[in-house]
């Protein structure tokens, strides 16, 4: 007998999660879970009690997983199909409930048998040598594991193959020189696209009240908007990680998003859930150097942000005024920080330009997902025959915006800010220049999905709004 068909005679069992694909199908349950019911949050302590299998079967019960979309580790998977081509048995073990481990088998239509989590029997480490063991002997199969549960299968297997190993796996990998598959390192560019941090821009909005009322060389002000900044920046990035663990699936099927670290498996969830930690109590502790007030709105905000999330986003109509709302909290967000008040012009304003900014999105949504008419953009509250009456709505805001700017011009508030208020002027046809051109290049398919990272990205965009800045002095001064 040759070593290939001495190799095929010994069957190859395989771990799932963080071995065969890139993610965790308990975490990703759990949160495909929440989004579907957030009451469910009460329930989970409960079935812990009864222990991880409990747990496992019960979300399994509730939920269904989409196997064609999971992000499968490639170079394992072509090995797998290749070995199975030439006649080897390849077995499924691992602690996932059998309903999703089957349902992955028969998408990939590759494994002779399947060994999971069933009932009250939660198929990991001592259990899952037991099984593989009773059912080949000791040494009879080759395993492929990828962490500390995977210890006790791999001294049991006659070779192992340790693929993106946690540090217990690269241990237990370097003590034995066993073969590894590894997955690519997380890099700083992979963090920063965890945080989105080409987001934060859209904070800058907190200086406005201060900007406005032409305090620009008010030390206080000037290290109190920074604080806010920061506080506002590390909450955003937070509730931005969990947006992004409850649209997995979703982000999956998406021509870009499926790039996101979580949705790609480039970052565990366990990770985005302690960074989502530590982001929290540095936004919550910058908080706490301002005012109250401001400790408020960034409740709100938090609250808002994770209705969002959960809700709000797969609502008609509901999601684009949440968007707009959420842009115009950071300007009371600045407000509460410096002390400073706003006026009902700026408010005004601010919701107008931010709905036609949101409504955008929507539109360019609509236009870039191939969608049956009569059917919902998966996820969201709109259909293919909304185009028109989205783009309606958002060039009309677009105008009413720079409606309330001219009016505002005009009032009495200018007079007394601007010693040259007809300097200001060009404000309005500014704000028109920019929205009106964002919605012509959406027509055209020429815009990214975000307006406002389009925005802050185009240079032709930036010159404006230097323009316009420069205005804004001169006509204080």
């Amino acid at each position: 007998m040759d070593a290939r068909s001495d190799r095929n005679a010994i069957p190859l069992a395989v771990d799932l999660d963080g071995t065969l694909i890139a993610t965790d199908l308990l975490w990703e349950g759990l949160f495909i879970l929440l989004k579907k019911n957030p009451l469910y949050v009460f329930l989970v302590p409960v079935w812990l009690v009864g222990g991880p299998a409990r747990l496992k079967q019960a979300i399994a019960q509730r939920i269904d997983i989409d196997p064609a979309s999971l992000p499968y580790r490639e170079a394992l998977l072509q090995r797998l199909r290749a070995e199975h081509g030439e006649g080897r048995k390849i077995v499924l073990a691992t602690g996932t409930p059998r309903k999703f481990a089957e349902a992955i088998a028969a998408h990939l239509g590759i494994f002779d048998r399947v060994l999971a989590t069933d009932g009250a029997h939660n198929m990991t480490s001592g259990r899952k040598r037991a099984s593989l063991v009773a059912a080949y002997g000791d040494g009879g199969f080759d395993y492929a594991g990828n962490s500390r549960h995977d210890l006790k299968v791999f001294d049991a297997a006659r070779t192992a193959i340790v693929v993106a190993p946690d540090r217990h796996a690269a241990r237990w990998q370097a003590a034995h020189s066993a073969e590894i598959m590894p997955a690519p390192k997380p890099t700083f560019r992979t963090i920063v696209k965890m945080l989105r941090v080409h987001q934060w821009l859209k904070n800058s909005l907190i200086a406005v009240p201060m900007v406005l009322s032409h305090e620009y060389f008010n030390a206080d002000m000037i290290w109190e908007c920074l604080l806010a900044f920061v506080s506002f920046s590390a909450v955003a990035s937070a509730i931005y990680i969990l947006n992004d663990f409850f649209d997995l699936a979703l982000d999956r099927k998406h021509p870009t998003k499926r790039n996101r670290p979580f949705a790609s498996g480039a970052l565990s969830i366990p990770f985005g859930l302690g960074s989502m930690m530590v982001l929290l109590a540095t936004g919550v502790a910058a908080g706490f150097l301002l005012p109250i007030e401001f400790l408020g709105v960034l409740g709100g905000y938090m609250v808002i942000t994770t209705g969002y999330s959960l809700s709000f986003k797969r609502m008609l109509l509901i999601d684009v005024l949440t968007l707009a709302g959420l842009y115009t909290i950071r300007v009371l967000a600045g407000a509460a920080a410096t002390g400073v008040d706003v006026s009902f012009w700026l408010l005004a304003f601010s919701i107008f330009f931010f709905l036609s900014l949101a409504l955008v999105k929507r539109f360019v949504e609509l236009r870039t997902t191939a969608i049956p008419a009569g059917e919902r953009i998966a996820g969201r509250g709109y259909r293919t025959e909304d185009q028109e009456i989205v783009a309606q709505a958002g060039m009309a805001s677009a105008f009413s915006s720079a409606l309330v700017l001219a009016l505002y011009m005009d009032s009495a508030a200018v007079r007394e800010l601007y010693p040259h208020p007809w300097l200001v002027w060009p404000l309005a046809p500014i704000v028109l220049y920019l929205t009106m051109r964002v919605w012509i290049l959406a027509r055209r398919d020429q815009m990214h999905d975000d307006p406002v990272v389009f925005i802050i990205r185009d240079w032709r965009s930036q010159i404006v709004v230097l323009i316009g800045a420069v205005f804004l002095v001169v006509g204080g001064w």
